[in-house]
């Protein structure tokens, strides 16, 4: 257990070291490709090492997941598909040439009103359903590495978008929320807009059936809707 904590540890904090307080002095000697380049590497070899601890760990059961959890669980990783496809359907200034996004437009377009960080958010409902549902150390220390990387950084970009893009940034942040739905919440987006669209719920939807009917063979445990019994 005490190596898939450090392989864990290692995997969020180079991602917080080399996105923050290396970055600039890493691209001005290699570029920008070349440190996404090196920040590619780091993750895969670190996720790597975590994937393969995580299969070596001994299951240490910590509490024995009621069924409503499974049930629970099954829907919010419907909601993650969604955020997840959506995110790659809509313009999003929290990613790379955001000022070109900005500069077409402020408002938040798809799964971007639910929140500005869907993938972000997809990866932390994927972490605490995998958490909730499983009850065992070993997937608390990975999901939940990897669920704290999703959203402390999230939250971290949004000060460093900030200070990059000024007051595009400051327009948009004021329409958009970092918590999903606290736009409508606080009554800066209509309820209507936690609609995405007919494309995001449709491919997320198919997302979620393949990761349904594969998680059996690839993980050798059935999930969603398939484990309610």
């Amino acid at each position: 257990m005490a190596e898939l904590a450090i392989a864990v540890a290692s995997f969020v904090l180079t991602h917080f070291i080399l996105s923050h307080p290396l970055r600039a002095p890493i691209v001005a000697r290699v570029g920008e490709k070349g440190f996404l380049g090196l920040y590619s590497l780091v993750a895969f070899a670190t996720l790597i090492w975590a994937v393969m601890a995580y299969r070596a760990a001994p299951i240490q059961q910590l509490w024995l997941p009621p069924l409503w959890i499974l049930h629970a669980g099954a829907l919010l990783m419907l909601v993650a598909s969604i955020l997840f496809a959506g995110s790659f359907l809509a313009p999003n200034p929290a990613m790379v040439e955001a000022g070109k996004v900005l500069s077409r437009s402020t408002e938040p377009k798809g799964v971007m009103g639910i929140t500005r960080h869907p993938m972000m958010w997809a990866f932390g409902l994927w972490a605490v359903v995998h958490v909730a549902s499983t009850g065992r150390l070993e997937t608390l220390i990975l999901a939940g590495g990897i669920g704290i990387l999703a959203l402390v950084g999230a939250w971290f970009q949004d000060g460093k978008k900030a200070a990059q893009l000024g007051d595009g940034w400051a327009a948009y942040a004021a329409r958009t929320s970092y918590w999903p739905l606290g736009a409508q919440l606080s009554g800066r987006l209509s309820w209507s807009r936690i609609w995405p669209g007919i494309l995001p719920v449709g491919l997320g939807i198919a997302l979620y059936i393949i990761l349904v009917v594969t998680h059996p063979l690839v993980i050798g445990k059935s999930t969603g809707v398939m484990a309610w019994n």
